[in-house]
């Protein structure tokens, strides 16, 4: 199965901002600087995921 890059980051950054949303929102309210984390977790996840390559399968697959 190939998945391409686009798609692999917008689920890792799905992933990164709804893990960061569940923790601010503990307590009932979501404040700047917990908003600001959850953007920065969003946009971590989709630039690193997409900058790392996929793994080759191997030769006889």
């Amino acid at each position: 199965m190939k998945i391409s890059n686009i798609a692999k980051s917008i689920v890792a950054g799905l992933a990164a901002g709804a893990t960061a949303a569940v923790t601010a929102v503990q307590d009932g309210q979501v404040t700047a600087t917990e908003g600001i984390t959850i953007a920065l977790a969003v946009l971590g996840a989709w630039g690193i995921t997409y900058a790392v390559p996929n793994k080759q399968p191997p030769a006889g697959v």
